[in-house]
């Protein structure tokens, strides 16, 4: 069995805001296949993104432009995951550029967030 110290010291869950939150939720629903479980009106948890999360209805948005943070998702197919963002209503920030040891491609979600997909794959 798992104690609390387990968790101690490490990233545990994180918060995005969302300026439309029914968009936001449809969007990470179609292009990553994650469900929602919502607190209220203003807030909404997501599950199976890999790490545990949530967005909360704000007239606010996590861009690397203005300092915030990236959360980068991983793709074992990035060409199929960078279709289903666009096909999902994402738009591409920066496409699909190579770094040492990967590509990856940012985009920004419904309510104006900003993240990344990379894969160590088809190098």
């Amino acid at each position: 069995m798992s104690d609390l110290n387990d968790h101690q010291d490490k990233i545990h869950y994180v918060e995005f805001s969302a300026r439309d939150l029914e968009a936001t939720k449809a969007f990470f629903s179609d292009a990553f296949g994650w469900a929602f479980q919502d607190y209220g009106p203003d807030y909404a948890a997501f599950l199976g993104a890999g790490m545990e999360g949530g967005f909360e209805r704000k007239d606010k948005k996590s861009d690397t432009d203005e300092g915030g943070a990236l959360v980068i998702l991983y793709s074992a197919d990035l060409e199929e995951t960078h279709a289903n963002v666009v096909a999902a209503g994402g738009v591409i920030k920066l496409d699909i550029f190579s770094f040492p040891g990967g590509r990856r491609f940012h985009f920004t979600e419904p309510s104006g967030n900003e993240l990344a997909v990379w894969s160590d794959k088809g190098l």
